[in-house]
């Protein structure tokens, strides 16, 4: 996804929780310049980020990574049985650890893990 698609999102959300820039800041720890700029999409946001901002906003973590292209968006069947008891929400350490590499390492990762439950996905089908 482009940054000023994310970063209308964003602000869309924001103002439709009535939150001002510094509201957000305050709530998330991010400064209001570093919002505004993701906002304008100047800035694409990293996981972290992403992370920071997802609960003041009214997001799931896993929502905002999916919009931001961190990882690829599921049908509701296969996140039932690709993930642990019927989640789709990315584990919280896997986030947490992957929010702190850098945004190549964190779109390698994602990307090696959208393969493997692609085959897992694959393999599923071949034994039904």
């Amino acid at each position: 996804m482009d940054s000023n698609h994310l970063g209308t999102i964003l602000k869309q959300q924001r103002i439709s929780l009535s939150l001002t820039l510094q509201e957000l800041a305050g709530k998330s720890g991010v400064s209001a310049s570093h919002l505004g700029r993701i906002e304008r999409g100047e800035r694409f946001p990293s996981a972290h980020i992403l992370q920071k901002i997802a609960k003041p906003l009214g997001f799931e973590e896993d929502e905002l990574f999916t919009l931001a292209g961190y990882l690829s968006p599921q049908s509701p069947v296969i996140a039932e049985k690709t993930a642990p008891y019927g989640s789709d929400r990315l584990d919280p350490y896997v986030a947490r650890v992957l929010a702190q590499e850098p945004l190549e390492i964190q779109r390698a990762v994602i990307g090696i893990l959208t393969i493997l439950k692609g085959i897992a996905k694959g393999l599923s089908k071949e034994s039904r």
